[in-house]
């Protein structure tokens, strides 16, 4: 029973750290949306050459407050490995070695992550520079984004409860692989447009629109095209998707609950994505955008898990 109610609390604070890490990356659009990426300079660990900048200007203190909020992400990712190894030495389980395990692999890419971010620094591929090796800073730190959710996810949820996973069944194995690389996909074409509206801002959606398909525009302004078709068609997919996997799973509670979240947040996504191309973008709208990105990714990634964990069992 004491076991038992330390791994409750363990599971409460593996779903904090999951929510914290949402705020952390939201707060990094709002970095890279607002110009401030320079703020430190090109200075790492330190900020303009001080541990704590003396005189900063509003860019400074937005890219010195991401930087701390990251550190914190850092020692609470820790703490969620050290509490994962302690359940694990008191209960010695398979269940307590899949947490564990999971927890580990978040560290793994916290600490990605936070190389990723001093690398964007360094190079200085921040605010408004662009180099031609920016696009593919943005699309690994998005990816790396992801895959760290996608870990803390499946801790979260493991600690809660969750079974083994297997992909007994493949052609449903395929069918989520086949998901989680459309998700991939999209939102590296999400990060190209959203630096290319960044960089190449356009006064009104016609002049916008005009700028996409003209020959003398920058290939990333060429490229923002993609992001939206690309989202309406995997989002039908995806619908498609976990309708089926629903249907495929006996219709079990957990699939079914998570198949109807993803495919509402997927429907929302897609009216939210176009109002915020209709308001050419507000830093606002970036914000709501990217927390519905994030809320389809992970609904996704427990739809498959618990289909996954569901069919182990039968």
């Amino acid at each position: 029973m004491e076991n038992t109610e330390k791994l409750s609390k363990f599971a409460k604070y593996a779903w904090f750290v999951l929510a914290w890490n949402i705020v952390v990356i939201l707060w990094g659009v709002f970095l890279r949306a607002s110009k401030s990426g320079d703020g430190c300079g090109q200075h790492w660990l330190t900020c303009k050459g001080e541990v704590v900048p003396s005189a900063p200007e509003l860019k400074t203190v937005i890219e010195f407050s991401h930087r701390i909020t990251s550190s914190l992400d850092g020692l609470i990712v820790i703490g969620l490995v050290i509490a994962a190894v302690i359940v694990w030495y008191r209960r010695r389980s398979p269940e307590s070695g899949r947490v564990m395990r999971s927890a580990i692999a978040c560290l793994v890419f916290v600490i990605i992550e936070g190389l990723l971010g001093a690398g964007l620094v360094l190079t200085g591929n921040t605010a408004e520079t662009l180099t031609p090796a920016r696009p593919f800073w943005a699309a690994a730190h998005l990816v790396n984004t992801l895959i760290l959710l996608a870990f803390l996810s499946l801790t979260a949820w493991l600690a809660s409860g969750g079974g083994r996973i297997r992909f007994a069944d493949k052609k449903a194995a395929g069918a989520i692989i086949a998901g989680i690389g459309l998700l991939l996909l999209v939102g590296i074409s999400g990060s190209v447009a959203a630096l290319a509206s960044m960089l190449f801002p356009s006064a009104t959606l016609a002049e916008g629109i005009a700028n996409d398909f003209s020959a003398t525009s920058n290939m990333l302004i060429r490229l923002r095209i993609v992001h939206p078709i690309l989202s309406v068609a995997i989002a039908v997919f995806l619908i498609f998707t976990a309708g089926w996997l629903r249907t495929r799973s006996g219709g079990g509670h957990a699939v079914t609950r998570w198949s109807n979240i993803l495919s509402l947040l997927l429907l929302a996504q897609i009216a939210f994505g176009a109002a915020t191309l209709l308001m050419l973008a507000p830093i606002v709208m970036q914000l709501g955008h990217l927390l519905l990105a994030d809320a389809v990714w992970i609904s996704f990634i427990l739809l498959s898990a618990n289909f996954l964990s569901a069919e182990s069992t039968a």
